[in-house]
């Protein structure tokens, strides 16, 4: 039998029969203190014996000083690749984040929706867009749902939510430009005052983040192996007043938080105008601003990222239409 095992080519699939147990001596080279007394093995496929790339080598975090694989060769042998540790905790902590997203907002009455992905116009005005051709007539890839939510909203349903895809045609290559994202996206009926989608928002990602950090242990540890979390740095950044925030100011703005607050979950509210999509409703005090806008420095990536943008929708359409002409966006008369 060891001669028979000892041919097999790494990362080939085999299945194995015999008792478990408890090893006399613990071991030190593997993450799992147990042994199978093997009685049986079958080849049921036997891997080529010249493999893209070695999981170790792909394994290894970006500060190891050894051999590194890079992306190109990684995607091109991607179902390989899937069989790292560090990319099934990427999917299984996302699958989590769903399934919670899902849960709590169907706890306060929200109703899942799905919309159209294929529209015949843009749904958020901008160049940001996938256009394509449908039968011979003009069509692109949707930016988001907003409009149809609040087609919904206008609909009577008082609360929706979406988990879907979102296509957005962007040029940059940061970890924030996604040409192709899976969007959480709610909309809600404000009763009183915006602070009412501040408190469900709040208590959206304190529910995922607690979740998160109870049930989701292993993978987290996975990632901080090969991407370990680092401290933010120390950093002087200057904002422009009615601008969007940078990269940079958003790390001073989580680092402060952190710091006064102790918390790494924040909402920052009034927002400059000119940086939101044209059905944002302004402030009632002509500030320039908008309502709202959330933001969120999750302590295990270290970094201050958007978790989520939003707004107070302006439903007055004499108002909408001047506003449109900010984007290609078509509001009907």
């Amino acid at each position: 039998m060891v001669q028979f095992t000892a041919a097999f080519s790494i990362e080939s699939c085999v299945h194995v029969e015999g008792v478990v147990s408890l090893p006399e001596v613990p071991i030190a080279t593997t993450t799992q203190q147990v042994e199978i007394q093997v009685s049986k093995i079958y080849c049921i496929n036997r891997a080529t014996s010249m493999l893209p790339f070695s999981i170790e080598d792909a394994a290894r975090s970006e500060a190891e000083q050894a051999v590194h694989v890079g992306q190109d060769t990684c995607l091109n042998a991607r179902a390989l690749h899937l069989r790292l540790l560090f990319n099934q905790a990427g999917f299984r902590i996302k699958t989590q984040v769903k399934n919670k997203f899902r849960e709590f907002l169907s706890s306060k009455d929200f109703v899942e929706i799905e919309t159209p992905k294929l529209m015949a116009g843009s749904s958020e005005g901008g160049a940001a867009v996938f256009k394509l051709l449908y039968h011979g007539q003009p069509a692109c890839l949707a930016q988001s749902p907003q409009l149809h939510k609040q087609m919904a909203i206008c609909g009577g349903f008082e609360r929706v939510f979406e988990v879907g895809p979102v296509f957005r045609a962007e040029t940059s290559r940061t970890p924030r430009h996604l040409c192709e994202f899976t969007g959480l996206d709610a909309e809600m009926e404000i009763m009183e005052h915006y602070f009412e989608v501040c408190d469900v928002i709040a208590g959206l990602f304190v529910s995922i983040f607690r979740h998160l950090n109870e049930n989701c242990k292993e993978e987290l540890g996975v990632i901080n192996k090969q991407r370990p979390f680092e401290p933010l740095k120390d950093a002087v950044t200057e904002l422009e007043p009615m601008g969007d925030l940078t990269t940079e100011a958003e790390k001073v703005l989580g680092r402060l938080v952190k710091e006064k607050y102790g918390t790494d979950f924040y909402i920052l509210h009034r927002y400059p105008l000119a940086v939101r999509p044209f059905y944002i409703m302004p402030c009632p005090d002509k500030t320039r601003l908008t309502a709202i806008l959330s933001m969120s420095s999750f302590e295990p990536w270290r970094t201050s990222t958007w978790w989520f943008r939003g707004g107070v929708g302006e439903g007055d359409g004499a108002l909408l239409r001047p506003q449109q002409h900010q984007g290609d966006v078509h509001v009907p008369p």
